[in-house]
């Protein structure tokens, strides 16, 4: 029979266990993004499709903006956030703003998709490039589109809930988690998209399916990629912040330079680090991966 202090210390000692064995994933993980990083400089040309996708999103808002503004949208919206009510909201403003996160939706799923095949080639032996990446991505267009439209519109509903709940704490605390859920569960929609041809609905369950029997510490992976995001954006800006303090101009250019091609790179890793992960809970053995880190990785809870 376990003594008084031995029955105190045995929690003690799981939540030392477990701080532990967290702290080794979060190692294990950044061992993986080394890696993705390796693979990367075989294929320098992935950091286009983000930047890509970021060229494609700035043309589109300002698209928007010329539509919203031409439809009288930004001044109802405006009058109504100022005033707090919608009553001023029309019907076409509506229209507008759900084509506006439809068509974000859909350009940022698009060239992720076209990443993640090419990534996908590579650790499949394949050489990829940019043709042979966005060629794969329109193979699976119906899908994407389907998939882009269910996405932003659970977006565009957690953003209306959110609009509604401000000022509830406890609201705002609940839609973060169902958008955190909502994110674990598609994490490798993209992923079976492109890679085993079936619809988004059947996308949603097989990446629901995937998370469940493969691992739980995603959340690893996400905590790791921030610091890396964080990083990345420090190197781009900190020359540029310099230059603009002796000549503006240069440093806004050098800048505009700089910070995407920052955060291109991460995205681009950040893509075949989801590849590698997609290989691995079907139990493949992704080329430049060590199976044994991504085990140690992401062995479920």
């Amino acid at each position: 029979m376990l003594s008084e202090s031995t029955a105190n210390c045995a929690p003690a000692q799981h939540v030392i266990g477990y701080t532990a064995d967290m702290f080794r994933t979060i190692g294990h993980t950044f061992e993986l993004m080394k890696t993705s990083w390796r693979v990367l400089q075989k294929d320098r040309e992935l950091i286009l499709f983000p930047i890509m996708s970021g060229i494609g999103l700035i043309v589109m808002l300002l698209l928007f903006l010329g539509i919203a503004s031409g439809t009288g949208t930004l001044d109802r919206l405006d009058t109504a956030s100022n005033t707090g009510g919608s009553e001023e909201i029309a019907p076409v403003d509506y229209a507008v703003t759900a084509a506006m996160y439809f068509s974000a939706s859909f350009i940022v799923i698009f060239f992720n998709a076209a990443l993640v095949a090419a990534a996908l080639e590579r650790l499949r032996g394949g050489d990829p490039n940019i043709k042979s990446g966005l060629k794969a991505a329109m193979s699976h267009l119906p899908a994407i589109i389907a998939w882009a439209l269910i996405s932003a519109t659970i977006g565009l509903v957690l953003q209306i809930l959110r609009d509604k709940l401000k000022g509830n704490f406890i609201g705002q605390i609940i839609l973060s988690m169902v958008g955190g859920v909502w994110a674990y569960l598609t994490f490798f929609v993209i992923p079976v998209l492109v890679a085993e041809g079936i619809g988004p609905i059947g996308a949603i369950k097989r990446s629901s399916s995937l998370f469940r029997e493969t691992w739980g510490r995603q959340f690893a992976a996400s905590f790791g990629f921030s610091i890396v995001y964080f990083g990345a954006f420090l190197i781009a800006i900190v020359p540029a912040a310099l230059l603009f303090f002796v000549t503006p101009i240069a440093g806004i250019a050098v800048g505009a330079i700089t910070i995407p091609i920052a955060i291109g790179t991460v995205q681009a890793m950040e893509g075949i680090f989801k590849a590698a992960l997609y290989e691995y809970a079907l139990g493949e053995s992704p080329l430049e991966f060590d199976r044994n880190t991504l085990s140690g990785a992401y062995r479920a809870l």
